[in-house]
């Protein structure tokens, strides 16, 4: 099998969304580990733009582009040459997506089809698109966007016309650490602002995995699949409750409490990452679960797992999976350096309860 530095070395490669926290962590790797002949930085923020050039300043091959997903004329000229594209870029929180219904379809939805428009017509390679676990039985409009890109995007290794040899495939993620909105820098920033934690309900439980983890995985995904498959990573859960009750401990007071604020709409008590519906298409493979899209089980996609052994279990939710007890939280919390006080908290343009006394600060 194909090595993931084999198959990076000497490939020109797109990410688009690549300033966000995927994005810089996903360049960091390919440069420093795996030699590609090119990197191109695809996304709208003009500002983040002009940090990551000057951290990479003495890297000769990264390039910049300005354009937004929602531009085909902008991803046809970004993506001439290039060989695989990485799919980061969406508006990911869940009341945005709400409040902004039109410009969520037209991002996630409308951006990933466009993606496959450009890459087909470029002859891409490959095509990686970074999902969500709100894309699995969704009912908030960010999941249904995010499915229906899954779809998009898995259903076009199966378009008539497409080379033989591009691929187009999906990796799904739960609660990464060191992102924008994960849940501990919200409650770091909650502790030390505002002396509280707010939990939407003591039942919820979450996944979690490094930033460095998730990236392993895309590039699974991008060197190993055949294309239509949906790779998803066994990750650990995490009980909510148990997770405020260690930070507050290590970080609060004794007037640091746990409000309790009600589930807000769209939301979930646990993550699912693998549905009922899908288990029967889904195979084991080591550290990795593997989704088969059912509609295409005659083809060679098929073939190629049908040795691997079936997921044992009916549903693979953040509730089900092996939990870590609060020694495991807070050694996890350690080794990220979350417990320091110089850890950052949020950039300025993403608190999530600014107030006048911030806003002077800042």
């Amino acid at each position: 099998m194909q090595t993931i530095k084999n198959f990076i070395k000497n490939k020109k490669i797109l990410v688009i969304g690549g300033t966000g926290s995927w994005g810089s962590e996903l360049t960091r790797q390919l440069i420093s580990d795996y030699k590609p002949l090119e990197v191109r930085i695809f996304s709208r923020g003009e500002h983040k733009q002009v940090e990551m050039k000057h951290q990479y300043k003495s890297e000769k091959n990264i390039k910049f582009i300005i354009g937004d997903v929602k531009d085909v004329q902008r991803l046809d000229f970004s993506m001439q040459g290039i060989d695989i594209v990485f799919n980061l870029a969406a508006l990911k929180h869940v009341p945005v997506c709400e409040e902004n219904a039109w410009e969520a379809i037209q991002t996630n939805i409308h951006g990933a089809h466009n993606i496959v428009t450009s890459a087909l017509k470029n002859n891409v390679k490959v095509v990686v698109q970074v999902s969500t676990d709100k894309a699995v039985d969704p009912f908030n409009l960010y999941g249904f966007t995010k499915g229906c890109a899954e779809k998009l995007i898995t259903s076009a290794n199966f378009s008539p016309g497409k080379p033989r040899s591009a691929r187009f495939v999906c990796v799904r993620a739960g609660n990464v650490l060191n992102t924008a909105g994960s849940v501990i820098p919200l409650f770091k920033y909650l502790i030390q602002k505002h002396n509280k934690v707010t939990i939407t309900d003591t039942k919820m439980s979450r996944y979690f995995m490094r930033l460095e983890q998730a990236i392993q995985l895309v590039l699974k995904a991008a060197t190993e699949s055949i294309g239509g498959e949906i790779f998803v990573m066994k990750m650990p859960g995490v009980a909510i409750t148990d997770l405020a009750e260690i930070m507050i401990k290590k970080i609060g007071n004794k007037k640091t409490k746990i409000e309790n604020i009600g589930m807000r709409p769209g939301e979930k008590l646990y993550e699912v990452l693998v549905s009922k519906n899908e288990s029967p298409y889904t195979v084991e493979d080591g550290k990795y679960y593997i989704i088969i899209p059912g509609l295409f089980s005659n083809t060679a996609l098929a073939k190629k797992y049908k040795n691997y052994n079936p997921i044992k279990i009916e549903e693979y939710n953040s509730k089900n999976t092996n939990q870590l007890d609060k020694k495991e939280i807070l050694k996890l919390l350690e080794e990220d350096n979350w417990l320091e006080e110089k850890k950052e908290l949020f950039s300025s343009i993403f608190s999530p309860y600014p107030d006048e006394k911030d806003k002077k600060k800042t």
